[in-house]
């Protein structure tokens, strides 16, 4: 990563468009017009015009976050997360590029509370194919213990599910949600980042009664000596 990217936003999330999967046998969103720019003439006068969407989709569309609701029934929903965890945290790119299932060491986690640890598998390439849902990277139940003794602020991967898919165990998540470790899942173009030296966001709306929802990622390349002020 070269200097000259100080202060650059780079953008980690997938784009939402009409009839995408996600993840197969949910629903795909529905991009629509509640207000068209003609209808608007009508309402506002004339070369007034303006336009007003509605968008219907599942909460786990495109990259998105978990909290704890989305697995527990007393765990605290979106409208409860807290900015600390999610909203410019200073963050990490661990790379296991050519690794199903993750191992993540107590060694290598030393000194990240409160940090992002962003996990790159570059799965993300065949998001959108048939190949994004078959053998995808995901994280060991030890490393989903690794991160939460860590004291981590969140994680994220960019791959189908942080979990493996292969049973209805869902270890990875019952552990980083019950230590309240907010989850991204579905990132992408974590190739571009720095393994250290950036700061990490991806804010959801403030939802009673949902446990997850779509985020804008992004991660935020800034001059060293200001990451830890």
């Amino acid at each position: 990563m070269s200097g000259d990217l100080a202060g650059t936003h780079l953008d980690l999330s997938h784009v939402i468009t009409e009839g995408m999967e996600t993840y197969p046998g949910l629903p795909t969103p529905s991009v629509a017009t509640h207000l068209s720019r003609e209808a608007a003439v009508e309402i506002y006068g004339p070369d007034i015009t303006f336009h007003i969407g509605l968008i219907t989709m599942c909460t786990n569309t495109g990259t998105y976050l978990d909290v704890p609701f989305h697995r527990f029934a007393d765990g605290h929903d979106l409208s409860h997360l807290a900015l600390e965890r999610v909203a410019s945290v200073p963050a990490v790119c661990l790379d296991r590029r050519g690794h199903t299932t993750i191992q993540l060491t107590d060694h290598e986690l030393e000194g990240l509370a409160g940090h992002a640890v962003l996990v790159r598998t570059d799965h993300s390439v065949h998001f959108g194919s048939d190949a994004y849902y078959a053998d995808h990277p995901h994280l060991s139940a030890a490393a989903a213990d690794a991160l939460a003794d860590a004291d981590v602020a969140c994680v994220g991967i960019d791959s189908l599910n942080i979990d493996g898919t292969d049973t209805g165990a869902r270890p990875v998540h019952t552990t980083l949600l019950g230590a309240e470790i907010p989850i991204i899942e579905h990132l992408t173009g974590l190739e571009a980042l720095p393994t250290r030296g950036f700061r990490f966001t991806a804010v959801p709306p403030k939802i009673v009664g949902a446990g997850t929802f779509t985020v804008r990622a992004f991660a935020t390349v800034a001059p060293r000596d200001t990451l830890n002020r």
